[in-house]
């Protein structure tokens, strides 16, 4: 028996309804372009990029809009053509509703490409360098959710020497679909970018893993990877949350990622099915990432599906072209329901990693009322990463922090598993978010304390060193002043001593 045969008795985790059908069978659908596109600048993660643009300009569709700041960034493009608007704050598709820095975009109803973009008809031909040049400036990010700079995952997986890279076909969130249908429709273009990822970042395999519920996915991989000898196609337990990244690098390979470490450190590297597409595109055709397909899907939406979706389209103009919806949401959730962000309203923009908009219903988004811990230790069993999660909630109640996170809070991946199972509706991923935040507000504390007391450390020492230097300078000065006086008195009294011998050498000459 292999490994992965082994694991497929997993004892974590958990097996929600997906609710996926009927949106996962339904043909997808290609939204057309909103007359405004409202196009955040953060919409990756790492620092959010620097506008690239002015207010009356003309773009045309792929034209850059803002340009990538720092190392960890990514760059914006123009999802249409058309005018820029404005470049202002609008709300960010968060449950805060904060203000996020965006573009706003005229369309011109044209949606013309850039003439400035270049295709590529041997992108194998590229040293990865190049690759990795490419897929930055086309803004690829990563497209399961984490939005982490895919141009920087290949350069880094080069110097870490990775020998497998795992392709993310799991979609183990209920409701959400986009990665299976993405499968089945465009296998042909996924396996294509998964091989120029593997040219990029030096693998020498690639094991593409896809929950066993997707046959059709699973079998539309395997027919475009049949040629290919260098990429496999892994059917896996369908149950959260194996794709979630160190679950299914150790399903598929045995490898576990110890806490603190990175999938690099054990010659692993992880990308999203939709992000290998992205790659594809940039690569082949030269065009940046400026939409994507996501599932629109929930009890109150009508006709619920996976549309492709330019990125700033407002989610209430997505929601209108899949027919509405029948009664008004509970909640409205930009990714899955177990780890997508609850949004305030709908007037928010779509950005590259939402892969689901959901609309539930009143029975999908019942609250439940807290009740005391029964100690069952159901979320002890379902916890993926091995944590307490009890425990870790005790601790956080208590405002011990600390002893939280010596149980493990960091390793915490916030995949709700724990607050599903508990009977007594303890809001566990709450308590460790909080707790979390409130450790890095500590450590952001702790930081600043340590950085002022450098800097008046370092205040000081310039202090006791200009003193020093200013008595060494007096000292000195002194010195040369008590020396010159010296020499001028020894010069006197020498010019004295020669004058006293010129007059008595003048007394005694004769007249």
């Amino acid at each position: 028996m292999g490994f992965m045969e082994k694991f497929f008795g997993l004892s974590w985790g958990i097996h929600p309804e997906d609710h996926k059908r009927p949106a996962a069978d339904a043909a997808v659908r290609v939204m057309p372009t909103p007359e405004r596109l409202y196009v955040s600048l953060a919409q990756h993660l790492g620092a959010p990029a620097l506008p690239a643009v002015l207010v009356g300009q003309k773009v045309a569709k792929g034209d850059l809009l803002a340009n990538p700041r720092g190392p960890v960034s990514a760059a914006i493009h123009a999802p249409t053509s058309g005018l820029v608007a404005a470049i202002g704050e609008i709300p960010a598709p968060h449950p805060s509703g904060l203000p996020v820095l965006a573009v706003t975009l005229e369309a011109d109803g044209q949606d013309a490409w850039s003439e400035a973009l270049a295709a590529c008809a041997d992108p194998f031909a590229l040293p990865p360098d190049e690759i990795s040049r490419r897929v930055a400036a086309a803004g690829v990010v990563g497209m399961g959710g984490a939005t982490f700079p895919s141009a920087l995952k290949l350069a880094s997986s080069r110097k870490a020497k990775v020998t497998t890279l795992i392709v993310n076909g799991g979609e183990c969130e209920p409701y959400l679909s986009c990665d299976d249908r993405l499968m089945r429709d465009e296998a042909g273009a996924i396996v294509d970018g998964i091989r120029l990822m593997l040219h990029a970042s030096g693998a020498k395999e690639a094991i593409a893993g896809i929950e066993d519920n997707k046959p059709e996915a699973i079998a539309a991989m395997r027919q475009a990877a049949a040629v290919h000898g260098e990429v496999r196609v892994c059917p896996i337990p369908a149950r959260y949350p194996l794709g979630s990244e160190k679950q299914l690098i150790l399903v598929l390979t045995g490898k576990e990622i110890p806490a603190g470490r990175l999938p690099g450190d054990a010659g692993v590297v992880v990308h999203n099915v939709g992000t290998a597409k992205a790659v594809h595109e940039a690569l082949r055709f030269g065009r940046p990432l400026v939409s994507r397909l996501l599932t629109v899907n929930g009890g109150a939406v009508r006709n619920p599906g996976n549309i492709v979706v330019p990125v700033g389209a407002l989610v209430e103009d997505v929601l209108a072209f899949a027919g509405g919806c029948a009664t008004e949401p509970a909640r409205l959730i930009m990714g899955g329901p177990m780890m997508g962000l609850s949004l305030p309203h709908a007037r928010v923009p779509v950005v590259k990693g939402a892969s689901g908009i959901l609309a539930l219903a009143g029975a999908e988004a019942a609250d439940h009322r807290e009740e005391a811990c029964i100690r069952c230790v159901s979320c002890v069993r379902a916890c993926p990463m091995g944590l307490l999660p009890l425990e870790m909630a005790r601790h956080v109640r208590g405002g011990d922090l600390e002893g939280a996170a010596k149980l493990g809070l960091r390793d915490c991946i916030a995949c709700g598993c724990c607050a599903y199972v508990c009977p007594a509706h303890i809001p566990l991923v709450q308590y460790f978010a909080h707790a979390k935040g409130a450790l890095a507000a500590e450590e952001r504390a702790r930081a600043r304390a340590g950085a002022a007391k450098k800097l008046a450390q370092a205040k000081s020492e310039r202090l006791a060193r200009e003193a020093r230097e200013k008595a060494e300078l007096a000292a000195r000065r002194k010195a040369e002043r008590e020396a010159a006086r010296a020499a001028e008195a020894a010069s006197s009294a020498r010019s004295a001593k020669s004058a006293a011998a010129a007059e008595t050498a003048a007394e005694g000459t004769p007249a």
